[in-house]
């Protein structure tokens, strides 16, 4: 089986706001890529050994002082190179060219007129108008020596340039939004000239994780919190398929799950797939740690603190059954990774899901995070992969202290089967209505009003 990894695009991150939008459309394209920050040094940048690299945009100015810059020397690696907005900017700025301020940002739809169809518009026509999103505050008013003009418009003369003998193009506008309609075309040919397989899909994914998790596991056992959500899920079908009987998952049913919730848990991972599962009943002590709480913050805090109460006394079931386990996974995802990386200035912590959040130290167990590269989609497509069922991979995002935050005041077992009720009614009338793929989020809340 080809490595999947083995031919990868680098993302310079400059601080845009549709970075991890770039790295999705080319993952969505079947490319593996990597978000790291344009500080990045030179030579791990080489290391890297990308097949492309993609310059995004960012929010400074190249002509202000302390600008976010790249090392010139990445345009002398001879892979492609794509800027995109302030990547345009700064590859023309460096490598000799002139930037201008506009008399007023320019931020909203456009119409760009292909002059050349080279690099990312080497599939188009010449003389093609393609509407495009713009959001800068700089244009470039004269291209390097070496670069031509690939796609204008009367307010960006130089709107796209490019130098195809050096493999380096550069684009004014965003094609990662949806505002630009045809942006998916354009990465696609990008990626063409990067000369890459697209063979990065969730089959060969679900492959190599397997052998990681058997290679960094050994024979050793490992222990996941299953929360009845997608990121968990899917860990603990993909732990459950590459060590079988060495996995032991852990559900809690806190009381405050919607409606058949924990049912669904336990016939899709018991009886269905044979996952080894314990399933533990506490929803009576999470409500009377509820008992008279208003504040949705206290709510959380009361959660989470009685979560790995709960936790910790079921490992030590396990451990006094089974012996020790090394291990404890967790649905960290790739927005979660980049979070501790971009370009925003260092940020030393990398957000962790609310219900395991301290475990691994206060427990001495290491980590197994099989899907801290992928995106939330990819994560459903995996879970398709695996064989999950519709219902929990399609599953909306629901919030760590579930339905205590969506009762607004105390909680209480009246409240709460109000709220399911209500919520499973919301969820019929949307799915009935044909609008589950188009929402992201649909819920029901229960004032405190009579």
């Amino acid at each position: 089986m080809a490595d999947i990894h083995a031919e990868k695009i680098l993302v310079l991150d400059f601080g845009s706001q549709y970075t991890q939008l770039i790295a999705r459309r080319i993952r969505e394209l079947h490319v593996y890529c990597e978000i790291h920050p344009c500080t990045m040094p030179f030579a791990e940048v080489r290391a890297f050994a990308a097949k492309g690299i993609v310059l995004s945009g960012g929010p400074a100015s190249v002509e202000e002082p302390g600008a976010p810059m790249v090392d010139p020397r990445i345009f002398e690696l001879g892979v492609p190179v794509l800027g995109v907005c302030y990547g345009l900017q700064l590859m023309a700025k460096l490598l000799g060219g002139a930037i201008d301020r506009t008399a007023h940002r320019e931020y909203g739809p456009a119409r760009v007129e292909v002059t050349e169809a080279v690099g990312p518009f080497r599939d188009m026509t010449v003389g093609e108008h393609l509407d495009v999103w713009m959001s800068h505050g700089d244009k470039v008013s004269a291209p390097p020596k070496g670069f031509r003009t690939i796609a204008k418009n009367p307010s960006s003369p130089f709107c796209a340039v490019a130098a195809p003998h050096r493999k380096l193009y550069a684009i004014q506008f965003h094609p990662e939004v949806a505002h630009t309609p045809r942006g998916r075309e354009l990465y696609e040919a990008f990626l063409e000239e990067c000369g890459v397989s697209f063979n990065f899909r969730m089959g060969a994914f679900a492959e190599e994780a397997s052998k990681q998790i058997r290679e960094r596991v050994g024979k050793e056992r490992v222990i996941c919190a299953l929360s009845g959500g997608v990121d968990s899920a899917v860990v603990a079908l993909l732990l459950h398929k590459a060590i079988g009987p060495q996995l032991q998952c852990i559900f809690v049913d806190n009381g405050v799950l919607r409606e058949g919730e924990a049912a669904q848990v336990e016939q899709t991972f018991k009886d269905r797939f044979h996952v080894p599962l314990r399933v533990v009943n506490a929803r009576r002590r999470f409500l009377e740690a509820l008992r008279g709480v208003t504040d949705p913050e206290q709510k959380r805090k009361i959660i989470g603190r009685e979560f790995i109460a709960v936790f910790e006394d079921e490992v030590g079931k396990d451990r006094r059954e089974h012996g020790d386990a090394r291990f404890l996974a967790q649905g960290t995802l790739y927005p979660d990774v980049i979070e501790s990386v971009s370009f925003k200035g260092p940020s030393a912590v990398i957000k962790s899901h609310h219900n395991v959040g301290g475990l691994p130290e206060r427990m001495k167990m290491q980590l197994v995070e099989p899907l801290r590269e992928l995106f939330k989609d990819e994560v459903r497509a995996l879970g398709r992969e695996l064989g999950l069922p519709e219902a929990i991979v399609s599953r909306q995002p629901f919030p760590g202290p579930g339905l205590a935050i969506r009762v607004l005041g105390e909680v209480t077992e009246e409240r709460l089967a109000l709220i399911r009720k209500a919520d499973a009614i919301v969820q019929e009338e949307v799915a009935n209505a044909g609008l589950r793929e188009k929402l992201w989020q649909a819920f029901a809340v229960l004032l405190p009003v009579k």
